[in-house]
């Protein structure tokens, strides 16, 4: 599937959907089924394009198939007010644990989602990318990273249960709940992702930055005009060619210092 495609679904399906059913299915469904179906219906899709369109089974897919089971779950917790406020930012409290919490982890899962985005292809591609991002310049932008999107979701979580706390005010299983959740749901769908966007790229500049910052360059032409793994590799050939200087430089420093041994001991008989 092209991923404008995927993208224009992702919006209409994850976005679009629960709000027209929550609007003008309400009164034909009736009021649960309706919130059911509206809560439903982006869940499955994530869960489909996991399982059936994509089946890419790493960091990023398990954590949108958990944050979809997550949400699945929290659908049968019939409640309104300050509770289904909280409910509804509970995947913003999520995120900010994974990504806020990591960034004090040895591996922050901002290396993850890198490496993925990377994509290296074959072992010798992997080692020289995992040696890349342990400099610590690296190190520090992953963890930079991590903390920028754990802090905007918590911003975000917070602005989204102020939304819902004031706006959804009517008992859980009315017309008048499923109006005022569609009508949140319109707002913070749009509202909150800009900011959410905007860390992303942040972090990711940051994150990409670092990297090629580490990367070699002849002083004139720009690193990131050639290819990023053509320059991986001639990094990772430096890289292995001082590490053989240095155990050579080693090698004969021991042999030097080996000699001067021997020779004190034949003339002062140390």
């Amino acid at each position: 599937m092209q991923k404008s495609i995927k993208l224009i679904l992702d919006i209409l399906i994850g976005a679009v959907a629960p709000v027209l059913i929550l609007k003008y299915g309400t009164a034909r469904m009736g009021t649960l089924p309706a919130y059911l179906t509206a809560a439903f219906v982006p869940v499955v899709w994530v869960l489909l394009d996991l399982f059936v369109i994509t089946r890419r089974f790493n960091f990023i897919s398990a954590y949108a198939g958990f944050g979809a089971i997550m949400r699945g779950a929290l659908a049968f917790w019939y409640v309104s007010g300050a509770l289904f406020a909280f409910k509804d930012s509970a995947s913003y409290l999520l995120a900010l644990f994974v990504f806020g919490g990591s960034a004090f982890m040895l591996r922050p899962v901002t290396r993850s989602i890198a490496f993925q985005g990377l994509a290296p292809e074959g072992p010798e591609e992997e080692r020289s990318l995992d040696h890349l991002m342990d400099e610590p310049s690296v190190v520090r932008a992953l963890r930079q990273a991590s903390v920028i999107i754990g802090l905007t979701n918590a911003a975000a979580g917070i602005a989204n249960y102020l939304i819902n706390y004031k706006i959804v005010v009517a008992p859980f299983n009315t017309p008048a709940f499923n109006d005022q959740v569609a009508n949140v749901n319109a707002i913070t769908r749009v509202v909150l992702v800009v900011p959410d966007m905007l860390a992303l790229f942040w972090a990711f500049s940051l994150m990409y930055k670092a990297m090629y910052a580490l990367l070699p360059t002849d002083g004139s032409a720009d690193p990131k005009g050639d290819d990023f793994w053509n320059l991986v590799t001639r990094r990772e050939q430096q890289r292995a060619a001082t590490i053989d200087a240095s155990r050579d430089a080693l090698v004969a420093d021991s042999a030097t210092q080996l000699l001067a041994n021997r020779q004190a001991r034949g003339e002062f008989g140390l």
